[in-house]
């Protein structure tokens, strides 16, 4: 994280020939907003904020009382690479609050800031490290997006064979030159799939990175005529793409989850942090997979985890040990969340369920290090393996049957939440679609 001072800013500002400044927050949807603002009036909104109007904002949408103030966070201040050289553009990513001064409580940015501020307060500082998946497919005459690719790379090809190629590399650059660190980049299983990791770091540091590479790639994608999506199953013959959590927690600078004595390199905590996540795992479903669309890449065969299940063994289950990653650098990957996840409420919540298991030491069952797809139901009730709810509105229901995450969200960010995915199920449930025409209208 940057330190900058309200006078960083404006020196940057002024140094580097900065003409508008974008205000950007998010919805409770994770969908990226801004207002922009010259740079005479930045000062101005550095000291006081800037007024707006969320009475049309989706996830955020209100009748009466709908003025808010966006708050910025001066550390989050970058200016954009991809944007002219003179009269630049750079943004900086603010909080909602209300007029008389309070944070949003529907404000995801402020609900993740609120749960590592009450886990600082037990000493904990929570770290993560994502791996997001995306898919870049050509656009029609009018630019419009389509779902078509003529590429057949597959996982790990390279040019000519991986059309993306030079897209990718033309995003990771631009990210770099706005000071990310990137882990590495390569194409993925599916044709026109790709993934670029972001280095480890501090929750709220990592959640607001994930914000600013969706809008570099999509808007880097544009430049070479392809369109890039983060939606989770856009092809029904392909893998979909996730947006796997690598998540560690320290206390006093020391990774509370190593313990080398142990057969995994895992300590209690550890473990009693994935009996959290596995106990509220299913009551996440409607942050970590948050669409009608995400139960698509939910299915068996397209490696998406579809069981609630660990191992330090078996790299397809829902959460895995790497193997690699041990002493100082020993972490849990969540492997379920899909790339429409809101960054925010989806480690408030991953960090939320684990010290659930922490603090009432929820010890997980034992890890399965088997193929569950290759098991009969009979074997799988056995062992006491659940599945994910299958589709939004049975997640819904798990949502609203886990207390402990309404807790966590809060009741007026649950609330919201629950009533605009309600309204985006019913809406989907009511439309006649393409196969069911295809499959109906003649034979019956």
């Amino acid at each position: 994280m940057n330190n900058y001072t309200k006078e960083d800013v404006l020196n940057m500002v002024r140094d580097e020939d900065v003409e508008f400044i974008r205000l950007q927050f998010t919805n409770l949807h994770g969908v990226l907003k801004n207002v922009a603002i010259t740079a005479n009036q930045l000062e101005k909104v550095l000291d006081n904020g800037c007024l707006f109007d969320v009475s049309a904002i989706d996830g955020v949408r209100r009748v009466t009382g709908s003025e808010r103030v966006l708050v910025p966070d001066f550390s989050t201040f970058e200016i954009f690479p991809w944007r002219p050289q003179q009269g630049k553009v750079a943004r900086l990513l603010c909080e909602v609050h209300l007029p008389e001064g309070r944070p949003s409580e529907v404000g995801p940015r402020y609900i993740l800031r609120r749960t590592l501020e009450a886990a600082a307060e037990k000493g904990y500082t929570f770290e993560v490290g994502p791996e997001c998946e995306f898919f870049l497919f050509e656009t029609d005459e009018n630019t419009n997006p389509t779902v078509i690719t003529h590429e057949q790379a597959g996982y790990f090809d390279v040019g000519p064979l991986d059309e993306g190629e030079n897209a990718r590399r033309d995003i990771v650059m631009n990210l770099e030159d706005m000071g990310f660190e990137i882990e590495a980049s390569h194409h993925e299983a599916a044709p026109a799939q790709h993934e670029i990791d972001l280095a480890y770091g501090e929750a709220l540091d990592v959640a607001d990175s994930i914000i600013t590479f969706k809008l570099a790639v999509r808007t880097l994608a544009k430049r070479h005529g392809l369109h890039a999506t983060f939606m989770p199953k856009p092809r029904n013959d392909v893998n979909g793409s996730g947006m796997h959590i690598n998540m560690s927690l320290k206390k006093n600078g020391v990774n509370i989850f190593s313990d080398p004595a142990d057969e995994n390199g895992l300590s209690k905590e550890a473990y009693w942090f994935i009996g959290g996540l596995m106990k509220h795992l299913p009551g996440m479903a409607p942050i970590t997979n948050p669409l009608v669309n995400s139960y698509k890449r939910l299915i068996p065969g397209y490696e998406a985890p579809v069981y609630v299940a660990w191992s330090a063994k078996n790299r397809n289950q829902m959460i895995r040990i790497p193997s690699r990653m041990t002493g100082n650098s020993t972490r849990i990957e969540l492997r379920s969340p899909d790339s429409s996840a809101n960054p925010y409420l989806t480690i408030a919540l991953c960090l939320a369920a684990g010290l659930d298991g922490i603090e009432n030491k929820i010890e997980p069952p034992k890890a399965v290090d088997a193929d569950i797809n290759e098991m009969t139901a009979e074997e799988r009730k056995e062992l006491g393996i659940i599945k994910l709810p299958g589709t939004l509105v049975e997640a819904l229901e798990e949502f609203k049957k886990d207390t402990f995450i309404r807790e966590s969200l809060g009741d007026a960010a649950f609330e919201k939440y629950l009533i605009i995915k309600e309204k985006e199920w019913n809406d989907y449930n009511t439309k006649v679609s393409e196969w069911e025409l295809k499959e109906y209208l003649n034979r019956y």
